[in-house]
């Protein structure tokens, strides 16, 4: 895109031109999922309608339009975010299954009993919860590196501190859902690496907003998922360095995943397909890939350079308003945050804040954000409203938001 239009972009996007309470809908919530274009919806609609067939089987016109499609799509993803090749490019369902899939296919045979499992206190629920379990299954220890004092980013001390540890796995986030915070993880994998540590990055809320080269990082897996990123639901990728995945046993099997069965033996299929048992999730893989064009058509340097601008004036605008507390990074550390901001009212939950947005058409996001240790004990609120922006958000929308804002503390009188 030789200029970048926000306009011309919202006129892919049908949903936006939709109501919702009789209003207008003003979509922030885009760090839970994202809206489709129209080229994405297309996709899906011609793969059924032309050449719907399984991949990998037949032999016949369509079948093979099919398995170039889905296979196609898996290069375009590699090429995305720098992998190698294709081989290094799992499709698995979500970013949770993608961790998952490292905690156990990984994690079983190289976790043992007194080794250290570090994450940080910043980290979704999928990004916890597979390591709390593998911990307590293998007698591992599970650490966290700390917030620093002012609950934005990760304490440096504390990283250091943990990391003399010398952990087996180190899993963090590239961008939190929560303070929107950029975590710098290519130092982290580099000082990871340095003690033997195996690193995964959860890239949910960085890959569909910046440009993210995994040579660059270094780390050795990293997960993310096709709907924050104008994709469909029910597919997300592992990426994983060639001979980490060599080494890995698949999680599940059956067919598809095996290159030779017999009534006594197996042998599994080459990567990727090794991790990909039974039918795949074929048409979204290929509108996957829909949307990745997509992102390269309108250049991911654009994508963040709107974003930091779109948020960096929502944190001016919500500084001036009394009683709104935001966390995270503020305006001036804006080259430090995502397009992120979750904030509170004083005196007034977050459910009553969305719904009042409701009222409004505005869609945000309010509780947990499923990372209740974070929202609950770290920062010490029972939950938090979220705006999230995307491609398509204007600045006008912000003033709705804001508006919206005023409303609640008029209707709540605070």
């Amino acid at each position: 895109m030789k200029r970048f239009s926000v306009e011309q972009i919202r006129s892919d996007f049908p949903i936006l031109k939709t109501k919702m309470n009789g209003k207008p809908l003003i979509y922030l919530d885009n760090a839970a999922t994202s809206q489709k274009p129209r080229q994405v919806i297309e996709t899906l609609d011609n793969y059924y309608e032309n050449y719907n067939a399984n991949i990998h089987r037949g032999l016949y016109k369509i079948a093979e339009r099919a398995t170039e499609g889905y296979s196609g799509s898996k290069e375009k993803v590699a090429k995305f975010i720098g992998a190698d090749s294709m081989r290094e490019i799992i499709y698995v369902r979500n970013t949770t299954e993608a961790i998952n899939t490292v905690a156990i296919s990984w994690g079983d045979a190289n976790v043992k009993k007194g080794d250290h499992i570090l994450i940080t206190e910043m980290e979704h629920h999928s990004n916890i919860v597979p390591w709390m379990r593998l911990a307590k299954k293998k007698g591992a220890v599970l650490d966290y590196i700390a917030l620093d004092k002012n609950k934005c980013g990760l304490d440096a001390q504390s990283i250091g501190g943990m990391l003399d540890k010398r952990p087996k796995v180190v899993a963090l986030t590239q961008v939190s859902n929560v303070l929107g915070s950029i975590n710098d993880v290519k130092e982290v994998t580099r000082m990871a690496h340095k003690t033997g540590a195996v690193v995964l990055v959860d890239a949910a809320q960085s890959v569909p907003h910046m440009a993210v080269d995994v040579k660059q990082i270094g780390c050795d897996f990293l997960a993310f998922s096709a709907h924050k990123m104008l994709g469909p639901t029910g597919i997300g990728v592992l990426y994983g360095k060639e001979d980490a995945l060599e080494d890995m046993e698949p999680l599940l099997s059956g067919g598809d995943m095996i290159k030779t069965v017999h009534y006594d033996s197996y042998t599994w299929n080459d990567l990727p397909w090794k991790f990909e048992a039974g039918t795949s999730n074929i048409a979204d893989g290929i509108a996957f890939g829909t949307a990745i064009d997509y992102l390269n058509t309108v250049g991911m340097h654009n994508i963040r350079a709107h974003e930091k601008k779109i948020t960096k004036y929502a944190l001016d605008e919500l500084d001036g308003l009394d009683g709104v507390t935001t966390y995270g990074y503020g305006a001036k550390d804006i080259e430090k945050r995502g397009g992120v901001i979750a904030f509170a009212i004083d005196g007034v939950h977050p459910h009553d804040v969305a719904q009042i947005f409701d009222s409004e058409g505005i869609a945000i996001r309010a509780g947990h954000h499923c990372a209740m240790p974070l929202v609950t004990e770290r920062l010490k609120q029972v939950a938090l409203s979220r705006l999230s922006f995307y491609l398509y958000n204007r600045e006008s929308e912000v003033d709705s938001a804001i508006a919206a804002i005023r409303k609640v503390k008029k209707i709540f009188k605070v």
